[in-house]
């Protein structure tokens, strides 16, 4: 991303009444977030849901001030940024609505791998749950995925380490700004974290790790990852939180089962018991429910014969056919069509005999 570009979506942030819904609006009418504040008035006021107020906070210039220290801060440190436009920004969080305009990153991700899970729960785990993790992860290993989770006490650290253990990248989202490491004893794990993953966060360098910043950063966790994964869990707690917001995203969740009796199994039992997740005894549901396999084998696909198809859903079918399966989000991005029409799409190429859905939200030609 350009050093101006950046500047002007740093600017935006801090224009008082402009979240990452209200940004994205801007700058999906504008064209930019530069254009955002060249565009006149009368033309900003006929965006729908766009205040008279807001339209005056974006004449305020002291955000320009406030950005430019914010980005001599990204350029001294070296800290990556994503914006939610660029390639190298999260692909299944682009999907979500209210993901961050931007992220700041630190270390050595890399988002290639489309195996992405995250693991949280307790920050109280209990010496089964640390093995139960501990083995998930070591029986996922064979299938390299990356491991997200928020760097707090508990299951949170307790996956990274595995992860890392096991040569795994894995991805600390934090909520707070890089200028500091909460908890501060985890301080200890940054440089290793770094060389095997890194650490993600929306914050600017000054955030603090305040409560409503957990919840917000929860959004990330959830949103970037394939599935979610609560190891152990009391009746309330923040991991419950992520995996409401995965079930929002359309994502799949995965509970932990536990005796009735255990404090923290209740989250998850309630979880599954409320058909919010799926249970989970070991790495072999994880792969089955994802369609997750060791080798990728090549399919044999015949061309349908005498199937009359409209111009959407043959995109949709060549696009399958090249790929052999795919997710219903990357289907999304590559074929340019919105989530609601494509679920119709594909509900009539199946009922036409040429495609099938799979386990983990997964679709093939056949």
């Amino acid at each position: 991303m350009k050093e101006d570009d950046l500047l002007h979506v740093l600017a935006l942030q801090k224009v008082e009444g402009v979240g990452d819904v209200m940004a994205k609006k801007l700058i999906a009418h504008c064209g930019s977030a530069e254009e955002v504040f060249k565009t006149p008035k009368n033309k900003l006021g006929s965006i729908n849901q766009i205040s008279s107020i807001i339209i005056k906070n974006l004449a305020d210039k002291s955000v320009f001030e406030k950005a430019e220290k914010e980005l001599q801060y990204i350029q001294n440190h070296q800290i990556q940024t994503m914006y939610f436009q660029d390639d190298n920004y999260p692909m299944r969080l682009k999907h979500c609505y209210d993901g961050p305009v931007l992220l700041f990153g630190a270390g050595n991700i890399d988002l290639e791998n489309p195996r992405i899970i995250s693991i949280v729960g307790t920050r109280q785990i209990t010496s089964h749950g640390t093995e139960f993790c501990r083995k998930l992860i070591s029986d996922l290993a064979p299938l390299n995925p990356i491991i997200v989770s928020g760097f707090a006490y508990g299951v949170d650290i307790v996956a990274h380490q595995a992860a890392m253990d096991m040569g795994l990248q894995t991805i600390a989202v934090v909520a707070h700004g890089m200028s500091q490491i909460y908890p501060a004893v985890h301080k200890k794990y940054v440089r290793r974290i770094e060389e095997n993953g890194g650490f993600l966060t929306e914050f600017w360098s000054g955030g603090n790790p305040d409560k409503e910043n957990f919840v917000r950063r929860n959004r990330i966790v959830a949103g970037m990852s394939e599935a979610t994964i609560v190891i152990e869990s009391a009746e309330r707690g923040g991991s419950l939180i992520t995996a409401n917001l995965a079930n929002d995203y359309n994502r799949d969740v995965f509970a932990v089962p536990g005796r009735t009796s255990d404090k923290f199994s209740q989250g998850c039992n309630n979880l599954i018991k409320t058909q919010k997740a799926n249970l989970l005894t070991s790495a072999a549901d994880v792969m089955y429910i994802l369609n997750w396999e060791l080798e990728n084998r090549k399919k044999v696909i015949q061309k349908q014969l005498f199937i009359t198809l409209e111009p959407d859903e043959q995109t949709v079918l060549d696009y399958l056919m090249a790929k052999g399966k795919s997710d219903m989000d990357t289907i999304a991005i590559n074929c340019h069509l919105p989530i609601y029409k494509l679920s119709s799409l594909l509900l009539n190429l199946e009922l036409k005999g040429v495609t099938r859905p799979l386990p983990g939200k997964m679709f093939e030609a056949i």
